[in-house]
């Protein structure tokens, strides 16, 4: 049979998951394609959501229509703020969730969208026409036919995973790996490359003695990953801390033979920044002890998941090696912990809408653009759903740039510098995190988002409404005289220095001491206003008072931002052969061919292209 479709999503992962909600909630008739419709949005290693930048991603998602957002805060089961200790730009949220309702609450999305199919089959064969992607031909011998196409196989691909030296064809536990589609996908000159990453063992709660350990509560206050404010109802769990020891690394030093890592099994590179544990006691052999963190993988089961402890190490020597650490003397696995290889796609063959510049019509989101988290992969994955609708429609595309979003700080890194290893988000990965920040996702990027069509009315509203009362909050605070008779006892009290005289009242919420709520309790102006902002009292005058105390940083990022903004403006694809430029460096003549950027700002960016050679291309394009 032949089915015809206007975009093609294969893989319901977190990417595959958002690019399908969003082309299809932008009126383009898709069908997703999944191996296992019962494994939707599986988190296939941690069961959880958000992190450092991770978790600002989560919300720019939200802000733009998506719904990791919503399902994270509806399957949540433990969140918590991090780096509340450090500015507002480093706050990260994260959300442990119950691994099976998450998955269960996105089937349920999905299946209720209009305008949204699902296919339960394994997508065999691209098929190309003209230079263009129109389809894919399946393993029970379907022809599904498309306008455009998104690949979203995360680790799928010839996916094969390690256990010491057993391996198993796979693109996860239990689950067959995805055969053909690479093949037919490099052969019209994409280029690939295979990657690793890993999971650890899995543990029943029951044989740990968890007050051996160092709880871990979470918090219950306003924050959320949604700006709907959706009701966390599921009951909230304690994590767990503990430390590896000597006698860990030990054992696990004694079984390196049997390490796929280190035996010469294993030749793909791993990430960086989650690296197994053995990596860890090879990389800092000085150390003698690493941190763990046991989670919780749903609100009833007793699996709990062993953070910091990814291995690919023979299963006897992950559990003689856990059973070193005394909560964990008697530790009962559900499973070891793997490692698996898979395919991936060179990302500087793609442009900023996440479609191939060697295949028309044809997209890529997630791992399979050599990324790694969930987030990183949703983030894209609904940045392609749009520009696939889009593009379909006729319509401008889409792009988010570094000043905007994490999300476009991640495509751009992507396209421009290429990866590796599996890239993860980092706030130190933006120029402008002072503008990025988690609180304020939705101004940055509701409206253009509402301005396409996938944010709704009612998100839109919301929006106006919150900007109205954050305006109308700091003009009070702006213009609010204080006289020092009638404030020096509340300051004296909340710890900082009387005023000589009076000032306005900005001048005092600027103090590291003070907050907007500390200091209303003695100005009866403000506690009134306070009062009146409802329910989202909290989200209001959080982002009121972030606005005052950094407003300086904030200034000085934007006007960088606008600067650079003028190189952004200098398109210059297509107008140079840089082979023939002899006073650009050989590098930069070798790599603006390959990557083609479409700005001078883009180009600035590529690895090996310096500022001398970027003056050259800026006096060439001005001529």
């Amino acid at each position: 049979m032949t089915f015809n479709y206007d975009i093609l999503i294969i893989g319901a992962g977190h990417a595959g998951c958002e690019a399908a909600a969003a082309a299809a909630n932008l009126g383009a008739k898709t069908c997703l394609i999944t191996m296992d419709m019962n494994k939707i949005a599986q988190m296939s290693c941690n069961p959880a959501v958000g992190g450092i930048a991770k978790g600002q991603i989560v919300r720019e998602i939200d802000a733009l229509g998506g719904y990791m957002g919503i399902v994270t805060d509806r399957a949540s089961i433990q969140f918590r703020m991090l780096n509340r200790s450090k500015g507002p730009a480093m706050w990260s949220p994260r959300a442990q969730c119950d691994r099976v309702k998450f998955s269960i609450l996105w089937r349920e999305i999905l299946e209720n969208i209009p305008n949204l199919h699902m296919w339960q089959d394994c997508a065999v064969e691209l098929i190309v026409e003209d230079g263009k992607a129109v389809g894919v031909y399946t393993q029970q011998g379907a022809e599904f036919r498309a306008h455009s196409v998104i690949i979203t196989a995360g680790t799928f691909l010839n996916g094969l995973m390690h256990i010491g030296r057993v391996k198993i064809e796979g693109g996860r536990i239990a689950e067959p790996a995805a055969k053909g589609l690479t093949e037919s996908i490099v052969k019209h000159g994409i280029n690939m490359g295979r990657m690793k990453t890993g999971t650890p063992v899995r543990l029943d709660k029951r044989s740990i003695k968890t007050e051996l350990l160092d709880i871990q509560h979470g918090d219950n206050d306003f924050h959320h990953f949604s700006y709907n404010n959706v009701t966390r109802n599921l009951e909230q769990k304690t994590c767990w801390a503990c430390y590896t020891n000597p006698e860990v690394h030990e054992t696990l030093r004694n079984g390196l033979d049997e390490s796929p890592l280190y035996n010469g099994q294993i030749q793909s590179i791993g990430p960086r920044y989650c690296p197994s544990i053995e990596t860890k006691i090879v990389t800092f052999p000085e150390r003698d002890r690493h941190l763990l963190f046991l989670e919780p993988e749903g609100e009833t089961t007793q699996e709990i998941y062993v953070n910091g402890f990814s291995s690919s190490l023979p299963m006897d020597i992950q559990l003689t090696a856990l059973r070193k650490i005394p909560a964990l003397k008697d530790a009962v696995a559900y499973r070891p912990g793997y490692a698996i290889e898979y395919d991936y796609f060179d990302p500087t063959q793609l442009r900023h809408t996440l479609e191939s510049k060697v295949v028309e019509n044809l997209f890529f989101a997630g791992q399979v653009n050599g990324t790694t988290g969930y987030e990183e992969a949703a983030g894209q994955g609904i940045i392609a759903g749009i520009n696939a609708a889009l593009k379909i429609q006729g319509r401008e595309e889409f792009i988010l740039h570094r000043d905007e979003a994490y999300i476009g700080v991640l495509i751009d890194d992507l396209v421009t510098k290429g990866v590796d290893e599996p890239y993860r988000m980092f706030t130190s990965r933006a120029e402008y995190r002072i503008l990025l920040r988690s609180d304020n996702a939705d101004i940055r990027l509701t409206e253009r988002a509402y301005k396409i069509g996938l944010a709704t009315k009612e998100r839109y509203t919301r929006l106006l409404e919150k900007r109205k009362k954050i305006a109308e909050l700091t003009e009070f605070i702006a213009n609010f005289s204080v006289k020092a008779e009638l404030i020096n006892k509340g300051l004296e009290a909340l710890g900082t220095t009387p005023l000589n005289r009076g000032c306005k009242l900005w001048a005092i919420i600027e103090r590291p001491q003070i907050t907007i709520e500390s200091i209303a309790e003695y100005i009866a102006p403000l506690k009134s206003r306070l009062q009146k902002l409802g329910d989202d009292r909290e989200e209001i005058v959080e982002a009121t008072e972030i606005e005052i105390k950094y407003s300086g940083y904030i200034l000085r990022e934007r006007e960088l931002a606008q600067k650079m903004q003028r190189l952004e403006n200098i398109r210059i694809k297509g107008r140079f052969n840089y082979n023939t430029i002899e006073s650009l460096s050989t590098e930069a003549r070798q790599k603006l061919t390959s990557i083609q950027p479409e700005t001078l700002a883009q180009a600035s960016r590529i690895p090996g292209v310096s500022p001398s050679d970027i003056n050259v291309l800026l006096v060439l394009a001005h001529k």
